[in-house]
């Protein structure tokens, strides 16, 4: 693990974030993992954890993006009113954009913890 190499770091925080990820607040775990790898100062921590949490709300985005989709095809063969398709559309909207702060913001913070850790912790 190379310490300032931010791509490597934030690609293993990525893969810790999916690993725990059945484990309440996961993102903050990931970027910690990335943030204690990182080395530097504060501020380089909490940029590689908002880079790791970019990257698993990547991951995330693909499998919203799969059951958009699958919720899309079940609407329309359904024959529902066009007004349940707005509030469900807007329903996953709501719900991507809390989960891209949800992601991004504990991943930032994990960063900040994971360096912090390492420097004045002694671990």
């Amino acid at each position: 693990m190379g310490e300032h190499d931010t791509l490597l770091n934030a690609v293993i925080g990525v893969v810790a974030s999916i690993v725990l990820s059945f484990i309440p607040l996961s993102p903050a775990l990931g970027g910690a993992v990335a943030g204690y790898l990182q080395g530097g100062s504060r501020s380089e921590g909490l940029r590689v954890g908002a880079i790791s949490g970019m990257l698993s709300l990547l991951a995330g985005a693909v499998f919203f993006g799969l059951f958009i989709l699958g919720f899309g095809v079940f609407y329309l063969g359904s024959g529902a009113p066009g007004v349940f398709g707005a509030a469900g559309i807007l329903f996953f909207i709501v719900a991507a954009v809390i989960s891209a702060l949800y992601t991004v913001g504990l991943s930032a913070v994990g960063g900040w913890i994971g360096n912090y850790a390492k420097y004045e912790l002694d671990i």
